[in-house]
């Protein structure tokens, strides 16, 4: 093969991917509770473990996901969790398709039809706040917007933080992220 044809087929099999990397570039999430890089309000800090807060979540809007997104997954995760592993706040899959944002506070009774929220590393089924251990460095929390492949996720509301990662990775079709600070 020519140096000029193996070219042309290589740019012919990644035309494609460039494309769908464009496109998964434009999904983006905002949230009128968490400001990019600036510290999470009173409002989304835990309850509990010396933390003083409202354990609320964040109010999230998501726009131009994917083309053949069929679902949504939402994580809060803090990959500065002194733990080895990091430390899951939130989960939630199985979002419909027709979904384009939540509201702050959300719990399973005010989810989507279909939305199953993740156990958290607090051991629980809902969203567990920020409430790093006390230290000089605030840690940061990734919430991210996963855009599926598939209409729902073959987990249960016990799925642990790392299968449903595994399961994430394995059918996004993007992800939209914004991150948070806090520190005590």
């Amino acid at each position: 093969m020519t140096p000029s044809r193996f070219l042309a087929v290589t740019l012919g099999l990644l035309s494609p991917l460039l494309h769908l990397g464009a496109h998964a570039a434009d999904f983006t999430v905002s949230s009128t509770d968490i400001a990019p890089g600036q510290t999470l309000a009173s409002a989304q800090v835990f309850q509990g473990f010396g933390c003083t807060g409202g354990n609320q979540s964040p109010q999230l809007s998501w726009h131009a996901a994917p083309a053949g997104t069929k679902s949504y997954a939402i994580t809060l995760y803090d990959p500065d969790a002194p733990t080895g592993s990091g430390w899951w706040h939130w989960s939630v899959f199985n979002v419909p398709a027709s979904t384009t944002s939540l509201p702050g506070g959300a719990t399973a009774s005010t989810l989507p039809a279909g939305a199953v929220q993740g156990r958290n590393d607090y051991g629980d089924n809902s969203y567990g706040g920020a409430c790093p251990p006390p230290g000089d460095q605030p840690h940061r929390y990734q919430l991210t917007v996963w855009a599926l492949s598939v209409d729902k996720l073959p987990l249960d509301q016990q799925a642990s933080g790392a299968m449903l990662g595994y399961m994430l990775n394995a059918n996004a079709l993007g992800k939209a992220q914004l991150t948070g600070l806090y520190g005590r």
